[in-house]
């Protein structure tokens, strides 16, 4: 166990803390990476898009969120602020619901810019109250945490066809009532969590340990490719297979939201096993189960395609949670920046990626797309054996 551990754990998970800040997640990534791409054939339509710029709609939430994130963790490793809590997680909710009366495209981009800043305050703070809250449960409690934000990621498909038939763009001003209930959740925590970083902040920046500068360069790397997998097949998939299968859009989101919850029971059990077994090993056997599942995305569709989506899903998805406390272990001084990098690097890789699989999308078909994701998980694994094996003796030292 590292320094950071041995000094902050307190015994017994803080359950109401965690499944609070788990709860505030799940509402911060349903507002930005989960309902962001289920949107785009609505913003598409609306604003009479094409695909490079309806993927800069996800690009521009994606990107604002993963500058800021490692940012702010910056910031408040060296001067804890405890509000960003609230008041990021207010802040992705208003921008994103204020989207249902812009008056144009511009104005779109800045209010999903807005959603995403407020999501970069709020990832490294809250990842931070699952370190403190987490006693020695470590894995397990940011497996929970993670499983918020992949639940509301997964939630995002199924919004469509709500706002489709019910509602259309005007209905995201309902998405206000997600502010609100994130506001009433990390209300719950807030003076708990204040009272802790005031006590403990302090002690966790001045705890023994290296921080690892290059290691968490190359798991950078690794978390990109895993995002660019995710983001494939959460905006991409449902154009494909109504271009080339001619699936309904209803569908094709189904089977989207299938493909996420599958990454949001793989991201707790990674995370569950984390800490018992080496997080380089789970991150490792994550990407080389994924390979024979990658390799069959672009030739199944209808019911043999959940056959692939399924384990594809839960394999890519299995190290989400494992990757941020890895990272907190190699950059011991730094538990916010770790977070931040962790998770925010990932959203805008993400976006990156929406932007980059558009372009090649008018270029190239869609096709293409499927093709190049089937050679990520590859190149993952490989850069994995590359990582330190937190799982020797010497890890720490």
């Amino acid at each position: 166990m590292s320094n950071v551990d041995t000094q902050l754990a307190d015994g017994a998970m803080k359950r109401g803390v965690v499944w609070s800040l788990c709860g505030s997640h799940l509402f911060n990534d349903l507002a930005t990476t989960g309902v962001v791409p289920a949107l785009a054939p609505i913003y598409m339509s609306a604003y009479h898009l094409n695909y490079t710029e309806t993927s800069l709609i996800v690009l521009c939430s994606y990107l604002t969120s993963s500058v800021s994130q490692p940012l702010f963790g910056m910031l408040t490793d060296k001067h804890p602020q405890a509000w960003f809590l609230p008041l990021g997680l207010f802040t992705s909710g208003l921008g994103l619901s204020l989207t249902g009366i812009a008056p144009n495209y511009a104005v779109l981009l800045l209010l999903i810019s807005l959603s995403g800043l407020g999501s970069g305050a709020f990832h490294p703070e809250a990842a931070r109250g699952v370190s403190l809250a987490a006693g020695k449960a470590k894995g397990l409690a940011q497996a929970v945490f993670q499983v918020g934000g992949n639940g509301g990621q997964a939630l995002g498909p199924l919004m469509l066809p709500f706002f489709l038939i019910a509602t259309g763009v005007h209905g995201l001003l309902w998405f206000m009532l997600l502010a609100v209930g994130g506001l009433f959740l990390t209300g719950r925590v807030y003076p708990w969590y204040r009272n802790t970083l005031t006590a403990k902040g302090k002690r966790m920046r001045q705890m023994e340990g290296r921080n690892r500068v290059g290691a968490v360069s190359l798991l950078v790397v690794v978390i990109v490719l895993r995002s660019w997998c995710q983001i494939g097949i959460s905006l991409f998939m449902p154009f494909y297979y109504m271009n080339h299968f001619h699936m309904k859009l209803g569908q094709s989101d189904e089977f989207t939201f299938i493909f996420l919850a599958a990454g949001a029971v793989g991201t707790f059990v990674g995370g569950s096993l984390s800490d018992k077994l080496a997080k380089q090993r789970i991150l490792l056997f994550s990407m080389l189960f994924s390979i024979p599942f990658a390799l069959g995305l672009p030739f199944v569709h209808g019911a043999p395609a959940l056959c692939v989506l399924i384990p594809f899903g839960f394999f890519i998805l299995s190290s989400f949670a494992v990757t941020v406390v890895y990272a907190q272990q190699l950059l011991p001084r730094s538990i916010s920046l770790a977070s931040g990098l962790t998770i925010g690097v990932g959203v805008g890789a993400g976006g990156i990626g929406a932007t980059f699989f558009g372009a090649l999308s008018d270029a190239l078909g869609l096709t293409t797309v499927f093709y190049t994701l089937m050679i990520l998980p590859i190149i993952g694994s490989a850069l994995c054996f590359f990582l330190p094996n937190d799982g020797v003796a010497d890890f720490a030292k």
